[in-house]
């Protein structure tokens, strides 16, 4: 999980953040323990710290919606650390433990009790020495290898109250020269992280070259057969296949290759759910701007200048956003991540008293057709750009929904905003720089009678932005394209209560996405 921290879950939106977080990944249980050692000499305490931590490795199955809360309205997660108990009910939803199981339920029994055998009969210094020299260790010195592979600390090292003849430090001299008894951890991770960008490639090729979309619903292939079909040499396409095998996209048999159900749903195009046209704008825009993200840094600016040739104020001038085809383009990457979400943002809060709502921005209507689900009295409007409501027809299943919802054409900066009583920006604000953030909040507040809400949809960071969720490389891709950034829910909330907005509730979505619901109070 990264440098994400669990604790109790605080109610159930909560629990449901941390386990749909947890849901199909594998996480580390810590526990820290330091044995405190008292005796007297001479009449004065003496004592001995020993501390050490031991690290248990959890992996959970994909969960479903249904079975996530199940398990939370059983009341179990609610006084488990990470959401979850896994001695009771929580079993059901691990898939494999690696490490010391009683360590997740709580306590590290084996690793005290071997702690407490060096406290009270440490090894003899001629043990330690045979243990220096042997050419085969004993067996208990591999107990913690496998940290070693992940790039994790070194077992000699793991006690950090060891003393030095009761470990062998790895030691490294200024040329970074060692002896295979002091070389440091191997960087697995760091590795990870340097060659990560070659995995998002592969999946960008694989999408553009169509290889999901001639798999779907299709019995394995050999990759020949689809390298044919792709205009693509069998060599590069059977490479190409193997990495997507190996990144658990596709699967591999002696029969050949074929999609996964990740793969089917969401990769192939024309699906209900298909993440195609984020994966081909990721590939064809963000991609090039992210090549720029040194001068994004420096400048704190966004990118288009050195990608376009534009200002800011051009950007949405250019061929890039004029061209239908193009424009569609981003509109079905919006779509599918708007499908993904929106049922969630629906759901958040108790939106009932709302006879009307405006989604401002809201492009394909993805959102809107959820709250006209979810709130059958409700009449949503879809307000966007001429050119976007044009194209959002493209988007509109047939459906009893479709009464409650209708699209109007508008800029939020210029045009009158249609009347209703709640308002949605949903991915808007983060966008812009500061004084367009707060035009646009202006506008919204200036439209709002007294006690109309505003529903407010971001990625929201952490007050210290330090949770690695994904909301800080989020603040990275809004610096490289808009030029926006990503808040805090305090910080939201200032900036709302600036504008006439009180009794800001916030919701953990579990997801990319959150949500706060504020009220408009009197002028």
């Amino acid at each position: 999980m990264g440098r994400l921290i669990l604790e109790k879950p605080v109610d159930k939106q909560d629990a449901y953040r941390m386990l749909s977080q947890l849901s199909g990944r594998e996480h580390s249980v810590f526990t820290g323990v330091a044995i405190v050692q008292c005796s007297s000499r001479e009449n004065e305490l003496d004592t001995r710290v020993l501390e050490f931590y031991e690290e248990t490795t959890v992996k959970f199955s994909e969960l479903s919606e249904d079975l996530l809360w199940e398990y939370i309205h059983s009341g179990e997660p609610m006084d488990k650390a990470g959401g979850y108990g896994i001695q009771a009910l929580g079993g059901m939803l691990v898939e494999s433990v690696h490490g010391d199981f009683l360590n997740v339920v709580g306590f590290p029994l084996n690793h005290f009790c071997r702690q407490l055998m060096q406290l009270y009969n440490p090894a003899r210094p001629e043990d330690l020495q045979r243990l220096k020299h042997d050419s085969i260790p004993a067996v208990d010195t591999f107990e913690d290898l496998s940290d070693v592979d992940e790039g994790g600390p070194e077992p000699a090292r793991r006690d950090a109250g060891s003393r030095p003849d009761e470990a062998r430090e790895a030691t490294v001299d200024a040329e970074g020269n060692g002896t295979p008894e002091t070389m440091p951890p191997f960087p697995t991770r760091l590795l990870e992280l340097i060659n990560g960008f070659k995995a998002s490639k592969a999946l960008f090729t694989a999408c553009k070259l169509k290889v999901f979309d001639l798999l779907k619903d299709q019995a394995p292939q050999k990759a020949a057969d689809i390298a044919s079909k792709a205009d693509a040499s069998v060599c590069g396409m059977e490479r190409l296949l193997d990495v997507c095998a190996a990144l658990g996209l596709l699967d591999k048999s002696h029969q050949g290759y074929s999609n996964t159900e990740a793969a089917d749903l969401y990769l192939a195009s024309g699906g209900g759910y298909s993440l195609h046209g984020l994966v081909a704008y990721s590939s064809e825009v963000t991609w090039n701007l992210f090549t720029h993200l040194e001068f994004a840094v420096r400048e704190g600016r966004n990118q288009y200048h050195r990608v376009l040739g534009k200002t800011a104020e051009d950007v949405f001038q250019d061929v890039l956003y004029r061209s239908p085809e193009t424009r569609l383009q981003f509109m079905r990457a919006m779509h599918g991540l708007a499908k993904l979400t929106a049922r969630h943002v629906a759901t958040a809060f108790d939106l009932s008293s709302f006879s009307s709502a405006c989604d401002l921005g809201g492009c394909t209507g993805a959102l809107a057709q959820e709250l006209a689900r979810e709130y059958p009295r409700m009449q949503v409007t879809v307000f966007d750009l001429p050119d976007t409501i044009e194209l959002a027809a493209h988007f509109q299943p047939a459906g009893p929904q479709a009464a409650q919802i209708r699209f109007a054409a508008g800029d939020f900066f210029r045009d009158p905003l249609p009347p209703a009583d709640l308002y949605v920006l949903c991915q808007v604000l983060h966008d812009w720089p500061e004084d367009k953030v707060h035009k646009i909040l202006s506008r919204v507040s200036q439209s709002c009678k007294p006690g109309a809400g505003l529903l407010l949809v971001e990625t929201l960071l952490d007050e210290e932005k330090r949770e690695a969720r994904g909301g800080l490389m989020q603040s990275l891709n809004v610096l490289v394209q808009t030029g926006g950034r990503e808040r805090s829910p305090g910080e939201y909330r200032r900036l709302l209560e600036r504008h006439g907005f009180c009794q800001v509730q916030v919701a953990r979505l579990g997801g990319i996405l959150d949500a706060m619901l504020a009220t408009r109070v009197g002028p």
